[in-house]
């Protein structure tokens, strides 16, 4: 981005903000480390001295340097000259000014299916959200190898460790967010760890599904005496939030449209379907075999850790075209559409996701729904799933496996 003085880059530890940065930049200011630390709280001013351009790592440890930056676009800094790494918003008591106008956000997410090496893809989404993409391409991938990439997670040094080793660093990483991260990010100290895992456990089985806040806080705790009150499960979402590891799809909500009675409620997230897998102790043999349930759900949990694949698969690429991401209810769930990416210009691709390996017409009922109330407004309406060829349907539908899915 040539014309940006400042860019920050926001996503959870692990996830490749500081590798992606540091091939950027000729000076870097970490601020996890102690010596960087002091300095920059001594003398935030330094980040305008130092070479550019400048990666300043973990910047939200000393917030003053935001401002520094922002202050320095104001005075007309050069294209590219700060990169800025969090992996934690900063402390809600920190004041800083929000940047809006000066310093670009962007989202880092764990490895999308496409961004894997597992596969070439074959469907752009560009090419969908102009409408009329052509669709083809053959995936060697079946159900078991999709299941494996869930578990895999897509944290870049991870991704391809051997099972045993991958799920005893998942589970580190779990245990760090309250021994390490909540201390040193938030100034938090956690009375009842146990209470916060249990909550972030529930929020797991709930992946895919829009289950109310109540419904989560009383999974977390079956037969307890003494649940966590309301409040302190706002504050338990609020912090993970600010980690990113919470990473809700929105509702959407159209203007100018015949749909009426839609579901306000985001559709709950992780940012890694592996560490919900974690969470809950899910193996392979556990999702092959079709076992644990989604919370407040009728489908089987291995759906909904597809469908967390599948939504960081699909929000990584609508990123590439400026698309946001969504998922569209009704109030009763008579009709519901998995994922709702919108192109800059107001026009829509509609997702399905399913695991089966086959496309039937009752796959595809809720995209035909929203085709026949939306007309033009829609650009293309997809199926993901676990077959083996992409290619489009008589009624128009693209049948798109998820690994040929990409930019």
């Amino acid at each position: 981005m040539p014309h940006v003085a400042a860019v920050t880059l926001d996503g959870p530890k692990g996830v490749g903000k500081t590798s992606t940065a540091s091939r950027r930049a000729v000076d870097e200011l970490r601020l996890d480390l102690e010596q960087h630390w002091r300095m920059a709280r001594a003398d935030p001013e330094l980040v305008t001295r130092l070479p550019k351009p400048l990666l300043i790592d973990e910047w939200q440890r000393v917030p003053a340097v935001w401002d520094v930056v922002r202050r320095a676009v104001d005075d007309g800094a050069d294209p590219g000259s700060f990169l800025l790494a969090g992996s934690a918003s900063p402390c809600l008591e920190a004041p800083i000014h929000s940047g809006a106008g000066r310093i670009l956000s962007l989202r880092i997410r764990p490895m999308a299916l496409c961004e894997r090496d597992l596969v070439e893809p074959s469907v752009s989404m560009a090419a969908l959200l102009r409408g009329g993409a052509e669709v083809s391409g053959t995936s060697p991938m079946g159900v078991s190898d999709y299941l494996e990439e869930i578990l895999a997670s897509g944290f870049p040094g991870l991704h391809g460790l051997p099972p045993r080793v991958r799920t005893a660093q998942l589970r580190s990483y779990t245990t760090r967010i309250f021994e390490r991260e909540l201390p040193d990010e938030r100034g938090v100290s956690i009375r009842r760890p146990a209470s916060l895992m249990g909550w972030l456990s529930a929020y797991a089985s709930a992946v895919g599904t829009t289950a109310t806040w109540k419904t989560i806080r009383t999974a977390a705790t079956p037969g307890d005496a003494d649940p966590p009150t309301k409040a302190t499960v706002s504050r338990y979402r609020d912090w993970l939030t600010s980690l990113w590891l919470l990473d809700p799809v929105p509702a959407w909500r159209p203007l100018g449209t015949s749909l009426r009675n839609l579901v306000q409620a985001p559709k709950h997230h992780l940012a890694d379907p592996a560490l919900a897998a974690v969470l809950l102790r899910a193996t392979p043999e556990i999702l092959a075999k079709g076992q644990g349930r989604w919370l407040g759900s009728r489908g089987l949990l291995v759906g909904g850790l597809f469908e967390n694949l599948a939504m960081l698969t699909v929000r990584g690429a609508a990123q590439v075209s400026g698309g946001d991401v969504f998922h569209l209810r009704t109030k009763r769930g008579e009709q519901e559409v998995d994922l709702i990416v919108e192109g800059e210009d107001g026009r829509i691709v509609a997702f399905e996701i399913k695991l089966n390996r086959a496309a039937s017409d009752r796959d595809v009922r809720h995209l035909l729904w929203l085709r026949e109330k939306l007309g033009d407004q829609v650009a293309d309406l997809v199926l993901l799933n676990t077959g083996e060829h992409a290619y489009r349907r008589p009624d128009g539908v693209a049948v798109v496996p998820l690994a040929l899915l990409g930019s």
